[in-house]
């Protein structure tokens, strides 16, 4: 535009009216970024499976593999030892390239599972105690996700302590329906609740601030849907003894899931807190169907029940577009 103003070939007015009727157009590259390397994660993990599921591949890795477990849980050990250190090595180097960085600690995560795995291959003694292989794989992540840090490898930490709590509390109760007179779902609302209750430490004391809002989520989500598995079945550890039992009879657990999500849903609007209103607004949601279809189903129509359902998600949509359009058109205000 310069040269062309140098050049007399535009005037400055002319360059003016160009300059003003240029719009920049911004492209989320963070957002397509983090979308790309989960995909390829996905697709490696696909490919994965695809071996697996392959006869004559699987055939010919079991040639090649054809060794003790224990040599094979010492190959993915130091695998998953090379990854961390290349990670790590990279995360000093660039610090910036942050999805990158995680997608390794991934297949760091993904090759300690798999040691662990063979581990306990190599170790079986038939006791049916392996409840201890997934709390080493939880020991070793939270050590991982706080060492790097990692909230990729937090994360697994996490999940890896709701599978072992449920593995051995079923073991302990010798994998009977019932531990301390509790079901799966009644455990996994404590143990939610603890976790939630650790996120707010870990907040309070500043110490691992980064790690609060994923324990948070976490937590919310075990209890939140542990919560909504107890509305739909009770306290009850087997099939037979749930036929046996009235609707209404269940009514409690569903009220205590309505308030659950009803405060989370009040404390995300009071703190204009996104991941709390999101949660409280999804499982009210999620409870009112739950209910509608437990109460409805079969005392009305079909095409009524369909068509109240598709009424009640247009006016869901119509009030989510409006409160859409008054934040664009408040944006739109404060930039003009």
């Amino acid at each position: 535009m310069a040269f062309w103003v140098s050049s007399q070939l535009l005037s400055k007015e002319d360059s003016q009216k160009l300059l003003g009727a240029i719009e920049t157009i911004h492209f989320d590259w963070q957002r397509l970024a983090k979308y790309s390397f989960w995909i390829s994660l996905i697709c490696i993990c696909t490919a994965v499976i695809a071996i697996v599921t392959d006869s004559v591949l699987m055939e010919f890795l079991e040639q090649l593999f054809n060794t003790p477990a224990i040599v094979k849980s010492l190959f993915f050990l130091i695998l998953s030892g090379g990854l961390y250190f290349y990670g790590i090595s990279r995360k000093k180097i660039k610090p910036g390239k942050l999805y990158s960085n995680e997608s390794i600690f991934f297949l760091g995560v993904l090759s300690t599972a798999a040691a662990i795995v063979f581990l306990g291959e190599a170790i079986d003694t038939g006791s049916g105690h392996f409840s201890v292989l997934i709390l080493l794989a939880a020991v070793i992540y939270l050590i991982l996700g706080l060492w790097f840090p990692s909230k990729l490898a937090w994360l697994f930490a996490l999940l890896s302590l709701g599978s072992w709590f449920g593995a051995e509390t079923g073991y302990v109760s010798g994998w009977g329906a019932y531990y301390l007179g509790m079901n799966y779902p009644m455990r996994f609302i404590l143990f939610g609740f603890v976790l939630i209750s650790v996120s707010y430490l870990f907040k309070k004391s500043g110490w691992k601030n980064g790690f609060f809002k994923i324990t948070r989520t976490v937590g919310l989500l075990y209890f939140l849907i542990a919560l909504w598995i107890l509305s739909i079945f009770g306290n009850y550890g087997d099939i037979n003894s749930w036929y046996q039992v009235k609707q209404y009879e269940l009514l409690h657990w569903s009220l205590l899931f309505a308030v659950a999500a009803l405060t989370t849903l009040f404390h995300g609007i009071k703190f204009e807190d996104r991941i709390t209103k999101g949660f409280g607004l999804t499982f009210l949601f999620i409870n009112l169907y739950t209910r509608f279809f437990e109460y409805f189903w079969d005392s009305i129509h079909k095409a009524i029940f369909f068509a109240l359902m598709g009424l009640s998600f247009w006016l869901l949509g119509r009030y989510a577009e409006k409160i859409w359009t008054i934040g664009s058109e408040s944006n739109r205000e404060i930039s003009d």
